[in-house]
């Protein structure tokens, strides 16, 4: 009888836990940027199909997801409402969540177990260089928490430093939008109307950037430590399901998050 009561006291600790500590959720970095600044006005709003479908992911596997933007408020999107992207509008409250992005300010690192960065060019003109959110990252990152990006959303976190004066990127492979396609398409002018070519900044900051010279399938989700990356959207919902893969085995290994 003494057994059977000390079994459900410690059952009833952990439920009482539980309960107290609420999951914590993901945090997903968007731009405010619409066009580049540039008399032509090329388009710098957030790419669609790289947010709506990781959100998806998210918040179909139980998790509440948060929008950050450097000014808050309204973000902007490219790209028509197709498939999973138009279900989570309708259906999961996608725009409501991210047209109500919360500043940098209002945001506590603590609440986050992971931070995802889609693609557009407009993460490269106002988070790319924004201390305010880079702060976020690096907090979530150093707790143990899970970075997801793809395509230009990797952009985001090549100049973000930790607390011991570091990059986030140093020593780690991640694929984000490559020079060679960036180099031969006009939606940035060959890229001469960006602020850096993302795989030349990873590079400069230490990162081991991943191009569609050194890996087979273009399409591929690259891992290396708690940092998930892609080069192209058609796996940004990949990323999502990865970070949270990774977020359920970070929590059974006492090596999770080890640097090598």
């Amino acid at each position: 009888m003494k057994y059977l009561t000390t079994i459900l006291l410690s059952a009833l600790l952990l439920v009482t836990n539980a309960m107290a500590e609420p999951t914590k959720k993901v945090l997903i970095i968007a731009s405010n940027k619409v066009d580049m600044g540039d008399p032509e006005k090329h388009d710098a709003r957030n790419n669609l199909w790289e947010f709506a479908p990781p959100y998806h992911v998210f918040v179909s596997h139980g998790f509440e997801v948060d929008f950050v933007s450097p000014k808050g408020g309204n973000v902007e999107f490219m790209m028509d409402p197709l498939g999973i992207s138009s279900y989570t509008i309708k259906y999961e409250g996608f725009l409501e969540k991210a047209n109500n992005s919360f500043p940098p300010t209002q945001i506590d690192p603590n609440d986050y177990w992971g931070v995802f960065i889609g693609g557009g060019y407009g993460v490269m003109f106002d988070v790319a260089n924004n201390k305010a959110i880079h702060s976020i990252i690096s907090r979530i990152y150093e707790s143990r928490g899970i970075i997801g990006v793809g395509g230009h959303g990797s952009a985001g976190i090549a100049n973000v430093t930790l607390s011991n004066g570091q990059f986030l990127v140093k020593g780690k492979k991640i694929a984000g939008f490559p020079n060679s396609t960036e180099l031969s398409k006009s939606w940035a002018k060959q890229g001469t109307l960006l602020p850096f070519l993302i795989e030349n900044q990873l590079n400069k900051n230490g990162a081991i950037a991943q191009n569609k010279e050194t890996l087979k399938d273009k399409n591929a989700v690259i891992k290396d430590q708690r940092i998930i990356s892609t080069m192209f959207l058609p796996s940004a919902a990949l990323v999502a399901k990865e970070m949270i893969m990774l977020n359920k085995f970070k929590g059974t290994s006492t090596n999770f998050g080890k640097e090598r």
